[in-house]
C-alpha cells in the first residue's frame, strides 16, 4: 500500500504537495484552500528546507561525502517555492498516512514477536530492526521533501523500501517455517538456489535503473512544462536504453527460474505456486512498461509499474527463502 501510494504521488507530481514534514503546511490536517495559508508561506517553507538541508549536508560531510554535501548546499532548485495545489497536497498527505499505518503494523509485529522469545529470538531482533529501518526511512522521506526530490535521495529511498520488504518477508517466512520440517526432493537444488539469488540481484539492479529513469523523466517533464508527453522517452538518453535492455535479461532469468522450479516441484508445492505468481507479475510489469514507453507515459501505468516491480522482487526473494530450506535426498 505504501509503495502504491508512493507511485501515485510520483505519477501525479505530488511529491512537493506538502513542503514540510511531518506536518503538512504546519497542520495535522492539510488546508484545502490557499486562503488558509499565511501570506509568506512560500518564503517560510523555503527557509525551513534550507535549514534542514544544511543539517543534512553536515551529516553527509561526517560520512566523508563532502562533494554531495556541497551539491546540496548549492542546489538552486531548492530555493524555488512550490505553488499550492490542494489536490497534490492531499495526495501526498494520504501517502504519509498510509506510511504511518504501515509503521503501526510493524510496531504491532514487534509487540507480538515476544511470543517467540523462547523459541526464536531472531524474530524479535528482526522485528525491532525493521522499526529502526522504517524510522530511518521516515527521516529520509523528510530529506526527499527538503531537497526538493533530489535524484539520488529518491533512489536511496526506494532501495530502503526494498530492505523493509525483505526483512518483513524473511521474518514472516522464518516464523512460518518454525513448525515445519525442511522439504526434501529427489533433484539437485544447488543450481536453482544460486541462479535465484542472481535473479534477485538483477531485479534490484533493474529497480535502481528504473528509479533513475523516473528521475530523468522528472527533469525532462520540468523542462517541457509537463507538455509534449509523447516526446519524453526519446529525450531520456542512454539510461532508458539500459533499463529496456536489462528487462530482456530479467525475462530470461525468470523464465529459467520457472523452468527449474517446475522440473523440481509438483502439485501444490509452495515454490511452484510462487513461481507461477512471478510469471503473472512479470507479465503485468512488462505490459505497464510498454504502456509507459509507447503510450505517452500514462500516470496509471507509472503507479502499476513501480508496484509490480516491488512485487516481483518480493516474490523472487520469498521463492529463494522457500528453495533455500529445500535439500536433495541422499541415499
Amino acid at each position: 500500500m505504501v509503495i502504491l501510494a508512493g507511485g501515485i504521488v510520483r505519477s501525479t507530481g505530488s511529491g512537493m504537495g506538502c513542503p514540510d514534514w511531518p506536518k503538512c503546511f504546519d497542520r495535522y490536517i492539510p488546508p484545502t484552500d490557499i486562503s488558509q495559508l499565511p501570506a509568506n508561506y512560500k518564503q517560510k517553507y523555503v527557509e525551513g528546507r534550507l535549514k534542514k538541508n544544511e543539517k543534512f549536508a553536515k551529516y553527509l560531510e561526517s560520512m566523508g561525502k563532502a562533494e554531495l554535501a556541497d551539491r546540496i548546499r548549492h542546489d538552486k532548485s531548492i530555493t524555488i517555492p512550490e505553488e499550492f495545489n490542494p489536490t497534490k497536497t492531499w495526495v501526498e498527505y494520504i501517502n504519509r498516512l498510509v506510511g504511518v499505518l504501515a509503521g503501526l503494523f510493524l510496531l504491532l509485529t514487534f509487540v507480538y514477536s515476544f511470543t517467540y522469545k523462547k523459541s526464536a529470538k531472531r524474530i524479535i531482533v528482526l522485528s525491532l530492526l525493521n522499526i529502526f529501518v522504517v524510522g530511518y526511512q521516515a527521516w529520509l522521506g523528510s530529506i526527499v521533501v527538503s531537497t526538493n526530490l533530489a535524484q539520488w535521495v529518491v533512489t536511496v529511498h526506494m532501495l530502503l523500501a526494498l530492505v523493509i520488504l525483505a526483512i518483513s518477508i524473511y521474518t514472516y517466512n522464518y516464523a512460518k517455517q518454525l513448525s515445519k520440517t525442511p522439504s526434501v526432493i529427489m533433484y539437485r537444488i544447488l543450481w536453482l538456489k544460486g541462479f535465484l539469488l542472481f535473479t534477485v540481484f538483477i531485479s534490484i539492479l533493474q529497480i535502481v535503473l528504473g528509479t533513475e529513469v523516473r528521475e530523468s523523466v522528472d527533469v525532462v517533464a520540468k523542462s517541457l512544462a509537463s507538455g509534449l508527453r509523447d516526446t519524453w522517452i526519446s529525450k531520456l538518453g542512454a539510461i532508458f536504453s539500459y533499463h529496456r535492455d536489462l528487462a530482456i535479461l530479467v525475462i530470461i532469468c525468470n523464465a529459467i527460474v520457472y523452468k527449474m522450479v517446475i522440473d523440481r516441484f509438483s502439485g501444490k508445492a509452495a515454490p511452484l505456486l510462487t513461481a507461477r505468481c512471478i510469471l503473472v507479475t512479470l507479465l503485468i510489469q512488462l505490459l505497464s512498461g510498454f504502456a509507459l514507453a509507447y503510450l505517452a507515459f500514462p500516470p496509471a501505468a507509472q503507479a502499476v509499474h513501480i508496484l509490480f516491480s516491488t512485487l516481483l522482487f518480493s516474490l523472487q526473494f520469498y521463492l529463494y527463502l522457500l528453495v533455500y530450506r529445500t535439500s536433495t535426498y541422499k541415499q
